[in-house]
């Protein structure tokens, strides 16, 4: 019984990066690419591109908190963005590091809500100069929190590949695909183990 209504959970991997150019979606990819391949379709994985829904900054008529239902919101951005994210049972956050935090698309867009996030289990995989880390403590998530480092060589770093041009260099996409599976992998596990018993705990 517990596989089966583990199979039916939905997943949202979400790339949480807005600006351009940006490689947000390629490492989005790359960690959906990687959870398939282990999973065997126990979940249903889906990529969310937080840019598609074009959030200026907080803009409602009242606080997330009182707000009183999933999609009771003044705003047409605010109610598309609502209804995508209670789809889910749980999140893969993609973030970016910027200037040693979160970027503010990624705060701005989980404050934007509030009922559509309680109690569902959420992990983290972060990127940067040096893997995301800072943004990374900023939540508090599943334990493992996969941190994806840039390469560095004598060369052109990979990082300023990606903030020019959007691009992944082969050196930093081969390390991810395999040093760093396991942490992803293991932080996915997380992520279903904590689908299997729903948390009482709400999010403020």
């Amino acid at each position: 019984m517990a596989a089966s209504k583990l199979s039916q959970a939905s997943v949202a991997i979400i790339i949480t990066s807005t600006r351009t150019p940006r490689i947000g979606p390629k490492i989005a990819n790359i960690i959906k690419d990687i959870v398939e391949e282990a999973d065997q379709n126990e979940t249903k994985l889906s990529l969310v591109d937080l840019a598609d829904f074009k959030l200026p900054i907080y803009d409602e008529t009242v606080v997330p908190y009182q707000v009183p239902s999933q999609a009771s919101y003044a705003n047409e951005h605010s109610r598309r963005w609502s209804a995508e994210i209670s789809k889910h049972d749980a999140y893969v956050l993609v973030i970016p590091e910027y200037n040693y935090g979160m970027a503010g698309s990624t705060k701005n867009a989980i404050d934007y809500l509030r009922n559509e996030w309680i109690g569902k289990p959420a992990a983290i995989v972060s990127y940067g100069m040096a893997g995301g880390k800072n943004a990374s403590d900023q939540m508090r998530v599943s334990p493992t929190r996969p941190q994806l480092v840039f390469v560095k060589s004598d060369e052109i770093s990979d990082i300023f590949t990606a903030m020019h041009k959007g691009e992944l260099g082969e050196r930093s996409r081969e390390i991810w695909t395999t040093k760093d599976k396991q942490d992803i992998l293991k932080a996915f596990g997380e992520l279903k183990e904590a689908l299997k018993t729903p948390s009482a705990e709400k999010r403020n």
